[in-house]
């Protein structure tokens, strides 16, 4: 699946330029997945995992746990088609939480990773 490319625009034989750089529409929708809330679609109201709700959990072990599964389950849900999720690493330092999601985008068998922090 490729995106459009930004600004679109139409070749000359009439046909939609594509999005030059897979790599980063890929990153882009992974980014997307971690940081939309579920409920905040209204036509998918399950999409996402809202991690960016978690700057005001308390940052413990219990709650790194929680968040390598549920990223996990929600990129194989939402992007399983496109990418495998090789591993999430959830590290907390005293006010910082630092989410990386290493994954295999299955078209070429590229390795990824993707860093998310939160101070």
């Amino acid at each position: 699946m490729a995106g459009f490319g930004f600004p679109f625009a139409v070749t000359p034989r009439g046909t939609i330029t594509p999005d030059p750089d897979d790599d980063a529409d890929l990153r882009g929708r992974v980014v997307q997945v971690l940081l939309t809330t579920p409920g905040e679609r209204v036509n998918q109201p399950e999409f996402g995992c809202g991690l960016f709700h978690l700057v005001f959990d308390p940052n413990n072990t219990i709650m790194a746990a929680a968040v390598e599964f549920t990223v996990g389950q929600a990129l194989t849900r939402w992007l399983g088609d496109e990418l495998v999720v090789a591993g999430v690493d959830v590290r907390s330092y005293e006010e910082e939480l630092v989410v990386e999601v290493a994954y295999v985008r299955r078209r070429d068998l590229a390795p990824r990773a993707v860093r998310v922090q939160f101070r």
